[in-house]
């Protein structure tokens, strides 16, 4: 799953459960589960996501799921996208780390990321997705990927955000399921595919509120 980039995702593991959890990203209860119920799970949606394609992890955290897709797909153009400046710092310097080269790190809110588009959006542990379509969608291309792995909860919080979906013009929506190497449990993921009209906030200029 992760190939050549096998001794990188290891100390990635291993910064998630010393700093990561020292500096409150990753609960403790978290570190004898890492590799199952994150890394392996936020890996399991890389098959769905096209060569060379332009990434952008909303609300990025500890780097999961972006960190982790730039381990396992390095032909992809990653940026973490987090607000707080704790969680960026620590973004910023697994980076150095890793040395990855096509990763960057953006401290913004979704809302606040203006003129720039995006093949693929990703989010996790985020917010409900009525809330989620419409900090991700913008960010997306004409035809673009949204991917919000979302567990159990999937079909639900698809199904109240679909009001939303249908007035950000979202071409298609639906749950996808990942196999999971060596787990028995799928992951699962809201997947929107975005219209045709170009959704970005121009540069400088608010969007309203509908």
């Amino acid at each position: 799953m992760f190939g050549d980039s096998w001794p990188q995702a290891q100390r990635y593991a291993a910064l998630l459960g010393d700093a990561g959890v020292t500096r409150g990203l990753i609960g403790p209860r978290e570190v004898g589960r890492l590799w199952d119920r994150h890394l392996l799970n936020c890996a399991a949606i890389g098959p769905d996501i096209a060569s060379c394609s332009r990434v952008c992890d909303v609300g990025s955290g500890a780097g999961l799921p972006g960190l982790v897709l730039a381990l396992a797909r390095p032909d992809l153009q990653v940026t973490l996208l987090e607000p707080l400046l704790r969680r960026a710092t620590f973004l910023q310097e697994a980076v150095e780390l890793l040395q990855l080269t096509d990763v960057e790190v953006v401290r913004s809110r979704a809302e606040d990321l203006r003129g720039r588009s995006f093949d693929v959006v990703t989010a996790r542990a985020v917010a409900p997705m009525s809330r989620l379509a419409g900090w991700t969608l913008p960010l997306c291309r004409p035809g673009g990927l949204l991917l919000a792995l979302k567990g159990r909860s999937a079909a639900a919080e698809l199904a109240e955000a679909v009001p939303v979906l249908r007035r950000l013009k979202a071409a298609s929506w639906g749950v996808r399921s990942y196999p999971v190497v060596g787990v028995d449990t799928p992951a699962l993921a809201v997947a929107v595919v975005t219209g045709g009209r170009d959704h970005r906030r121009p540069a400088g200029k608010p969007t309203e509120e509908g």
